[in-house]
């Protein structure tokens, strides 16, 4: 597969506005951050019901209960995530997220009883499907910004950890495009044609050596352990993050779109550029509890 520039120049244009957008939640404050990672949660439930809706079209007729309902039942995850931070007249954004849940949990059952007087148990599958997909994996990517965000590992803070993995896909995401378009031959499988053995493993190995590079130069003293610490969490969030590609490409074959959305040039919509984010968060945020002191 040859390396088509034009689209290359966009899929990288796109990829360090990413970057900078997220650089700009990260190092403004914690309020930038949730308020970010808020926006891209909707983005990615909209993206989902719609791609939902193209396998199984009765999930087009779930109530509006139910449709948003699920997203700001999601949306408590995120905010129940954040521990202590984000205090609000006497609250935490935390405990008004649990609360939150709380009524949710038991109003929108309610609602879809006295309104619609069915309930589908598909449906509600593709829902909390969805809530572990999107809500629960940005929930985990709050918490770490947050849980680390005055305590050191290594020499990395929680800033700079959450920059650190979105650099890994970064990383990850442009040399398997890059490896792939210029001596990619083996393809990986059926669900992602274009995607390659050669582009897959090239893109894993850079952002493994990438992130060692920059244990390397970042921390104070010399020390393999640490090295080793963050390429380890290198290689978790790249090979779980192709897992998280590859799981996306199969819905959208399921129903039949080239793209989740349209809102990023190059790279489609929101699920199509936090789908490896979305699915290796989980296995991120275990990896660094613990094994990154």
């Amino acid at each position: 597969m040859a390396l088509n520039v034009g689209i290359f120049k966009t899929r990288a244009l796109t990829s360090l506005i990413f970057v900078l957008v997220m650089l700009a939640g990260l190092l403004w404050n914690t309020w930038s951050f949730l308020i970010l990672l808020s926006v891209i949660h909707f983005g990615c439930w909209r993206e989902y019901q719609r791609l939902i809706g193209k396998i199984d079209p009765d999930y087009l007729l779930i109530s509006p209960y139910h449709k948003y309902g699920v997203m700001l039942a999601g949306w408590c995850f995120m905010l129940y995530a954040s521990r202590d931070a984000y205090p609000l007249a006497g609250i935490t954004l935390s405990q008004a997220g649990f609360w939150g849940g709380i009524v949710l949990l038991f109003v929108l059952p309610a609602l879809e009883v006295l309104f619609v007087q069915k309930i589908n148990f598909r449906n509600i599958g593709y829902s909390l499907l969805g809530l572990l997909y999107i809500s629960l994996s940005l929930a985990f990517f709050v918490n770490l910004r947050i849980k680390y965000e005055d305590a050191l590992m290594g020499d990395f803070t929680g800033k700079l950890l959450v920059l650190i993995i979105v650099l890994i896909f970064w990383v990850n995401d442009t040399m398997a495009y890059i490896i792939g378009s210029l001596f990619g031959k083996t393809p990986l499988t059926a669900i992602s044609p274009r995607k390659t053995w050669e582009g897959t493993l090239g893109g894993i190995v850079l952002a493994i050596l990438v992130l060692g590079l920059i244990g390397y130069f970042v921390t104070s003293e010399f020390d393999w352990g640490i090295i080793l610490q963050w390429m380890g969490l290198a290689a978790i969030a790249s090979v779980a993050g192709t897992l998280g590609d590859l799981l996306e490409s199969k819905l959208k074959r399921m129903a039949d779109v080239k793209d989740s959305g349209q809102i990023l040039p190059g790279h489609g919509g929101f699920l199509d550029r936090f789908d490896s984010l979305l699915f290796a968060l989980p296995f991120v945020w275990v990896y660094v509890l613990l094994f990154v002191k």
